[in-house]
């Protein structure tokens, strides 16, 4: 066989590495891949997103575990997903347990306000809008992190916390749990009109059938009341944003649908000016709701503690961190 020059094997070399190259680079593409350990970062390819949003996503510096929780975290009007879920204590938290965490942004483009559009019948129904961003979102990061599906929980604040509400609702086979923070009950606002005017005076006259109702209406037909994604609720009692009011009937509308009457199994004070009330089965909590006397609009932190969250804007040192017990009754703390 006739020996090959230096420059022949060099040329033969480069068509080989551009050959795989052209074959392998599409294959590596496609095959997402986590993001850098430690940082939020952007996630540009998810789906379709009919409702135009931004999906970020964060995974702590230690390796994830396969079947790790997936942890969906929706910001208020104003926030930047990345500080929110900083100051909130939720990237403290993740890295404490081992999670990986979703935080959807709003655009200006949608909302003046950056605020999540609960409000709107197109963006928080199944299969549509917002909604589905979010849902497409949810199944980007489940393969992204080799989540457990049956291990998604979400959370939001104000405009978030209806949201999240929302989607609860729309999707109850996606989440195993949620927490509204100074949030609004499903199905309360159907234009910007009616959700000011319901954040500001909730509405009194709505039965528990009609709340729960609104839930049954949003969700697919065969759903089961042992079914249906757990819930947390959080208010303060000097909200002057959105009406305490808001947060009971949020407990009422949920308790019904998991099938429970109006009085809870448990009421306690866990300190002065904290009240907190559960409605569970001897298995496990379904619905949990704290009211906090002196706290504003906002997600409570202690700031205090080490990993217990810090005071930005839109979260308020309440000496409770929230981020931390919601993990618990999700079951997901350590």
């Amino acid at each position: 066989m006739k020996a090959r020059s230096s420059k022949q094997v060099r040329q033969a070399m480069k068509g080989a590495a551009a050959f795989w190259t052209a074959a392998w680079l599409p294959l590596v593409k496609a095959i997402p891949s986590p993001s850098p350990a430690g940082r939020v970062v952007e996630v540009e390819a998810f789906g379709s997103n009919p409702g135009a949003l931004r999906m970020f996503v964060y995974a702590p510096p230690k390796k994830l575990a396969a079947g790790a929780p997936l942890i969906v975290v929706l910001h208020g009007c104003g926030q930047s997903a990345s500080s929110f879920a900083r100051n909130s204590g939720w990237i403290a938290l993740a890295q404490h347990i081992g999670a990986a965490l979703l935080l959807p942004e709003q655009t200006t483009k949608n909302s003046h306000g950056r605020c999540f559009n609960w409000y709107q019948p197109g963006d928080v129904r199944r299969g549509g809008g917002e909604a589905m961003s979010i849902r497409q979102m949810v199944r980007a990061a489940t393969v992204r992190y080799k989540s457990d599906p049956r291990r998604v929980f979400i959370v939001g604040l104000s405009a978030g916390g209806a949201m999240a509400a929302a989607m609860l609702a729309a999707y109850p086979a996606v989440f195993a749990a949620g927490a509204v923070v100074a949030g609004m009950p499903v199905g309360a606002a159907y234009n910007s009109a009616s959700a000011l005017l319901r954040m500001r005076r909730a509405d009194g006259l709505m039965s528990r059938r009609t709340l729960a109702d609104s839930v049954r209406r949003a969700a697919p037909p065969t759903v089961k009341p042992r079914a249906w994604p757990r819930l947390s609720i959080w208010q303060g009692e000097r909200d002057q944003l959105v009406d305490p009011r808001n947060a009971e009937a949020l407990a009422i509308q949920w308790s019904e649908v998991h099938g429970f009457s109006g009085t809870p199994n448990a009421d306690t004070t866990p300190r002065p000016g904290v009240r907190r009330r559960v409605w569970s089965t001897p298995r496990r909590a379904a619905v949990e709701i704290w009211t906090i006397a002196e706290m504003g609009h906002g997600f409570p932190v202690d700031s205090a503690a080490a990993d217990g969250g810090r005071e930005g804007f839109g979260v308020l040192n309440a000496g409770l961190p929230a981020a931390r017990l919601i993990a618990d009754f999700w079951g997901i703390g350590a």
